[in-house]
């Protein structure tokens, strides 16, 4: 059998082998899928991982090939020891799948997998084209748009899917768990129309990829029907298409505002989060915001047997009077995803929808539905409203939509 020998800048190679090995399989029962195949000419080394639901293809630097060839080598003890090695340079060799690891005086031999074994990734020769991107546009889009999903083992599966619908030289990427939405857009240039969803870790992972590449790069996306294809450069990632609908987002989310809030999202957010300091062990975690046009702009905690908590901060507040409460961690969540500077919360009654936006931009909008307020939920200088000064009533849950 031939062998296979390369020299490796081991910090240079490794830079491949930790994007290949995030994508490998450490559950499956084929042993070939919990490796990384690694091929070897000539000219250029490539790195394939799978785990059935994503696929990646990289090209490694850092490698001269003594003789070319491919093994599949086993992603924990052969990643360790390549991170660990005290030598900058190092050499691989395999024969009769068995690897050799040199640095220097060390040799470490371990097992590999036939390559016969390990399974074909489909390539996107045949797919069909249908956008073209910045890489940190498509990284926005994701880290924004993927906010409001829930776990990927939640029912139905939408709930741990985005939405990625690419129309008119706009890409969407859209996500819900039902009490909260998030949707961010950006520019493309766009081939098809098209609408697909796609599992959320999925699209973190490729969204970790691309933010550690060149942010000015473009990134070209393909579907053929099951699999969607991002290539950047020498890397091409695929993802499984998830089988599923999406909810009509544009139907639920409606127009206009009765009040609504201008105020800086570094102010507001340290604000909830010391109120999420008193209420994060409450079953609700609830935080009750009352909004007084040209008065004061107040939030307010309370954890029975802990104690309360009160913020009063300056924010510019037009419309009608409000009180109404929201599940802190999940305000929190819209805020942190909105950056810093200028925002804008539209609110719509104690019940309806309320938005939160980056103030004289509509590329992202995180929306989220209040908690029904009980007395119980209000500190002990809050007035309650009208009507439920007498009544004890259930605990507080967030409207679906």
């Amino acid at each position: 059998m031939q062998t296979m020998k390369i020299e490796l800048d081991r910090l240079e190679f490794l830079k491949a082998w930790q994007m290949a090995e995030r994508s490998s399989s450490t559950k499956s029962t084929i042993s070939a899928v919990s490796g990384i195949l690694i091929t070897a000419s000539e000219a250029e080394t490539h790195l394939q991982a799978t785990d059935f639901k994503t696929a990646i293809r990289c090209l490694a630097q850092g490698v001269r090939t003594v003789s070319p060839g491919s093994a599949v080598l086993p992603v924990r003890l052969f990643g360790e020891f390549l991170k660990k090695m005290p030598l900058d340079t190092i050499s691989l060799e395999i024969a009769n799948e068995r690897g050799t690891l040199s640095a220097g005086r060390n040799r470490t031999r371990f097992a590999t997998w036939p390559v016969s074994e390990f399974p074909g990734i489909p390539r996107s020769d045949g797919a069909d084209p249908l956008c073209d991107l910045l890489a940190a546009d498509l990284v926005r889009a994701i880290t924004e748009g993927a906010v409001a999903s829930s776990t990927p083992a939640d029912f139905p599966k939408y709930l741990g899917t985005c939405l990625l619908k690419i129309q008119q030289n706009r890409l969407k990427v859209v996500s819900t768990d039902g009490k909260r939405l998030s949707l961010s857009q950006c520019p493309c240039e766009a081939e098809a129309d098209a609408e697909l969803l796609l599992p959320v870790p999925a699209l973190r992972e490729l969204g970790r990829l691309l933010a550690g590449g060149d942010p000015e790069a473009r990134t070209q996306v393909l579907y053929d029907g099951s699999t969607a294809w991002f290539r950047m450069g020498d890397l091409e990632f695929s993802v499984r298409r998830v089988e599923s609908s999406f909810p009509n987002y544009e139907k639920i989310l409606t127009p206009g505002a009765s009040t609504t809030l201008r105020i800086r999202r570094d102010e507001l957010l340290p604000a909830l989060e010391r109120i999420d300091i008193m209420v994060r062990n409450t079953l609700t975690r609830l935080v009750v915001l009352n909004l007084s046009p040209g008065g004061e702009f107040r939030l307010s905690g309370r954890a029975p047997e802990l104690g309360t908590t009160v913020e009063v901060l300056d924010g510019n507040v037009d419309g009608d009077p409000l009180r109404v409460g929201f599940n802190v961690g999940f305000l929190q969540d819209g805020l942190k995803a909105l950056g810093s500077g200028e925002i804008r919360l539209e609110f719509n009654g104690e019940e309806g929808q309320t938005r939160l936006l980056r103030e004289g931009s509509e590329d992202f909008l995180y929306m989220l539905m209040p908690a029904r307020l009980s007395p119980q939920d209000l500190t002990d200088d809050e007035e309650s409203p009208e009507g439920l000064e007498d009544v004890e009533g259930p605990v507080p849950e967030e409207e679906p939509f």
